[in-house]
């Protein structure tokens, strides 16, 4: 059933297999006091800075819900773009388990700028009002746009400054650096990330995430949080062989590269096809388009994808480390097909 409904749907790469059946020798001290997270830890250091501190969690929403409750006290607040995954795909969970509010912004791009942010800093110390503390972003965003290491940079300023800090939701991290063909600090603590939110999943993990502190005085206490969460693995060998798989070489460029490749020419294709519109630039490995009536239908029929606005007729493609040329053809073509029988 291989398409193009998520990165999700993808299987784990075999580097990453293979990783995971070398740390399956004997026995391993757990709780990640094994040779194989130390590893890790050092490989995250050397992508984020030898000053960054990290913490393996099994899934993203943990990622994302342990930063935020790492980061604000309970009368504090995030502020995030309207489409944001953590204010439309983690059911509640940064309300309900990080007992923390979330300013949701309407863009059109789903990317924060700072005059989106700067509105919404007012009544500052004033105890009826609930105190933004974190400005959250995701890169590359939900609607498959990217922040370049400018705009990072913009919004790092003016959270600083007002005394704010600054979160990446990093699930497609890989996607964007890649794109942008800059290692991941360039993207995060060059430009003044406080806490990322890495992810390795979407990327050909099996499963697996890890929370960096690109500030190391945030990650005070994180240890205690990430236990109270549920999040602390028995046996961490296993998610840390597999970050090491990830990081010690450049798998984590070449698969995020394919995906982004895989995109780019799927939709240089569907600019061919009659009746398709794209509906946002093509920055990392999503495209959005809308199709004529009839087409989706009739496509979702032998390839897996979403419908993301049925108002519009809006649907999300997304590429994986495993898509190839021929399903992006093959897609195209069928793709064309449906167009040209759809209804005038």
């Amino acid at each position: 059933m291989k398409g193009f409904a998520s990165d999700n749907y993808a299987g784990v790469h075999p580097e990453v297999l293979a990783a995971i059946a070398d740390a399956n020798d004997g026995h391993a001290a757990a709780y990640g006091a094994d040779p194989w997270t130390a590893r890790a830890e050092q490989l995250l250091r050397d992508q984020f800075g030898e000053q960054s501190v990290s913490y393996l969690v099994f899934n993203g929403s943990a990622a994302n819900v342990l930063s935020l409750r790492a980061l604000c006290r309970p009368w504090q607040s995030v502020i995030c773009a309207a489409q944001a995954h953590i204010n439309v795909d983690e059911g509640g969970a940064p309300e309900q388990i990080a007992g923390v509010k979330l300013h949701d912004v309407p863009t059109r791009d789903a990317k924060l700028t700072p005059e989106h942010v700067a509105w919404l800093l007012v009544r500052r110390e004033d105890e009826h009002v609930v105190q933004p503390r974190v400005v959250s972003v995701t890169q590359s965003t939900e609607l498959g746009t990217r922040y370049s290491p400018y705009e990072l940079h913009a919004l790092a300023h003016l959270a600083h400054e007002r005394g704010l800090l600054l979160h990446v939701d990093g699930a497609r991290l890989a996607n964007a650096a890649a794109a942008l063909d800059v290692p991941l600090r360039a993207l995060t603590t060059d430009v003044g990330v406080d806490v990322v939110s890495f992810g390795g999943t979407k990327n050909g993990l099996l499963l697996g995430e890890a929370v960096v502190f690109c500030n190391p005085e945030l990650a005070d206490g994180f240890k205690y949080l990430r236990k109270q969460t549920l999040q602390l693995a028995s046996k961490g060998r296993f998610i840390a062989a597999q970050f090491i798989a990830l990081l010690e070489g450049d798998l984590w460029r070449r698969s995020a590269a394919q995906a982004n490749a895989m995109a780019a020419r799927l939709a240089e294709a569907l600019l061919e096809v009659p009746g398709v519109r794209l509906t946002q630039p093509v920055q990392a490995n999503a495209i959005f388009a809308v199709l004529p009536p009839g087409a989706t239908e009739q496509l979702q029929r032998d390839w897996p994808f979403y419908t993301w606005d049925e108002a519009s007729g809006e649907v999300r493609l997304v590429c994986s480390w495993d898509t190839t040329t021929d399903e992006v053809d093959a897609f195209a073509a069928d793709m064309r097909r449906a167009c040209e029988a759809a209804p005038a």
